[in-house]
This record gives structure tokens, sequence and C-alpha cells, in this order.
């Protein structure tokens, strides 16, 4: 879970900014509650739309016909040009300032060779929509050989562009890769949004599918690692022990399961019990990972471990201070 996820929900997150309405009209939307006046830019701009506020704060426009094509458009809230907050991409396109004082940070762009880091389309039977990763590669002339595979998922609020902008995942790869202090490998970032134990049904049957489809990649679990940061540590948790059997490295980070009745715990003791064998084959490393005490998912994750310590289940543990946050997941 990203700081943003944190936060109060307004009317906004549950918007939709733009429907193609079946009449062929189109409305816009965005929420603006302090706002006295929105209009809309882009290729839309000659078109008639006139906003109207609603009392929760959200100003609509229709677009009576609208011919069939693809459209740039912005809104203009006072007179300023604000980009579609609700845009599927927009963490992609959110400004990312890197603060540094001449440091030589590992997670801070150098003068090295850079891998390409790729977004991918596919169509998944999961959820029925078009869904998107990120793909980083190393650089130099790895691409044609079988590489070994670590999915890294992010955290609630943010998707598969976070690891790459404000995670800094691209440069970090590309620093320890120059420096000899990893292996060539894929690493893939997923879109985790949505329910934590449906993310492993597209894990498994889209995501990997595709992933053993589109690039040259080593299979099994000696050849596959999984890591996640709070909902992506849920998500990493809810795939290896469903699927005790299929990763080698795990790394959970900032996570742990929500506290809920002693029963629930017990019943997920009793399931790690019986997985306990096979994933103690399986995994070469089993990490958890914390902010420190002050990292609001340490009682989860303290109480997740003790399930796991209770069913006999090995795994290495490490703090580093800095709460929640991207400084400690970097």
């Amino acid at each position: 879970m990203s700081a943003e996820a944190q936060r109060k929900l307004s009317p906004a997150d549950t918007l939709r900014s733009v429907v193609n309405n079946a009449d062929g009209s189109a409305t816009f939307r965005i929420y603006a509650p302090e706002a006295e006046t929105v209009s809309l830019g882009g290729d839309f701009s000659w078109y008639e739309a006139a906003f109207t506020k609603g009392t929760d704060g959200i100003w609509t426009a229709v677009i009576p016909k609208v011919s069939s094509d693809a459209y740039r458009y912005w809104f203009i809230v006072e007179g300023v040009k604000v980009i579609d907050p609700r845009y599927r991409l927009y963490s992609e396109i959110t400004p990312v300032a890197h603060m540094t004082n001449g440091e030589d940070l590992f997670w801070a762009r150098k003068d090295v060779l850079h891998g390409p880091v790729s977004q991918i389309s596919y169509s998944s039977s999961t959820t029925g929509q078009t869904r998107s990763m990120h793909v980083w590669m190393p650089a130099g002339n790895a691409s044609w050989k079988k590489l070994p595979v670590l999915y890294l998922i992010h955290g609630g609020g943010d998707n598969d562009a976070s690891w790459t902008s404000v995670g800094c995942a691209g440069d970090i790869l590309d620093n320890l890769y120059a420096e000899g202090k990893i292996k060539p490998m894929i690493v893939v970032m997923p879109h985790g949004g949505m329910d934590t134990r449906l993310f492993v049904d597209e894990l498994v049957n889209d995501i990997m599918p595709r992933v053993e489809a589109q690039y040259q990649i080593k299979k099994g679990p000696a050849n596959t690692a999984i890591a996640g940061l709070s909902m992506g540590g849920l998500e990493t948790l809810n795939a290896i022990t469903e699927y005790p059997e299929m990763f080698g490295y795990i790394n959970v980070m900032s996570s742990g399961w929500f506290r809920s009745s002693e029963a629930d715990f017990q019943k997920k003791t009793e399931h790690l019990k019986n997985i306990a064998e096979k994933l103690n084959k399986t995994a070469k490393v089993l990490r958890f990972t914390m902010g420190g005490k002050e990292d609001f998912a340490y009682p989860n994750c303290q109480r997740t471990m003790e399930c796991f310590k209770n069913a006999g289940i090995e795994f290495d543990y490490s703090e580093t201070p800095g709460g929640h946050s991207w400084h400690v997941w970097h």
C-alpha cells in the first residue's frame, strides 16, 4: 500500500471520468469541489462541452454526438490544464522528484548501460479486460538467452508503472547488473490492482503464460521468484500458499494477513502445516522485510510470521527503518 492509498476516499475514487454512451454521446467528469470554472481541452475543444457542478463536487459535461475516433483531451480547471487523474496510465505521467545531495545512491540513475523497460498489454481471461505489465530486461545481448524471472508486485493505490517510476526499479536493476551484483534475469511488474486472491488466478492463468510465450525464460521454482510490497505482499502470500511448489525465491515486504478472528488465523496455520514440507523444500529463500515498528503493517506481519513459525515453515526476517514507505522498499 502506498501513502496515496492511505488517504481518505473521495467521490473521485469511484468516478468514471470518460463514458462513451450507447446513444453516441460522451460524458466527461472531474472532481473539483473548490473550482468555479471547468472546461474541456484537447481534440474536443471544438465541441461544446458545458460543465455543471454537482453537490458532491463533481463537474459533468455531455457532448451529444461524438464521431468514432481517438481523441486527446484534458480538463481546464480555473484556467489551469489538468491531466485526467482517473486516466488508467496516470501513474506513468505523475512527476517524480529525485532528491539527492551528490551521494553515490544505489537507486539513482548512473552512467551505465540501461536495460529496456517494456509495457506489455494482454487479454486477461480472469477479468475479461485488457491489462498491462511492465517488463525489465538486462542491458546487452541477453535477450536471446533463457533467463530466470522475478515477479515484482506494487502496493495498493499504485499500478504496474509504479516500480519503474517512484520505485526506481529500472535504475536499481541496471546499477546492480552493471556492478555484477545480480545475474541476468527478467523482472515482470504486473498490475496487481484487484482482489488479492483473484490476482493469484490472474498471475497463474494469464500473466505467467504470457511471459512464457513472449520471452525466453527458464522455468521451474529454481528460476522463478516473487516479491511484493503491502497489497502486493498479500498477493505474494496468497500465491505461495496456493502454489507452494512454484516459487523458489520469495520476499514479502511490509505486509501480512490482516488481523481477523483467531479462528481464521488457526485455519491459515493449519493450511500452512499442510504445505510446510513442500514450501520448505521448494523455497530457497523466504523472507519477510519490514520498515521497523513504525511500519503500519508491522502487527499484521508479526502475526503472519507466527503462523509460519507454528507451521514449521522456515523464513528470514529483517527490518529497515523508515516505516511504510518507498525509502524502505527501494
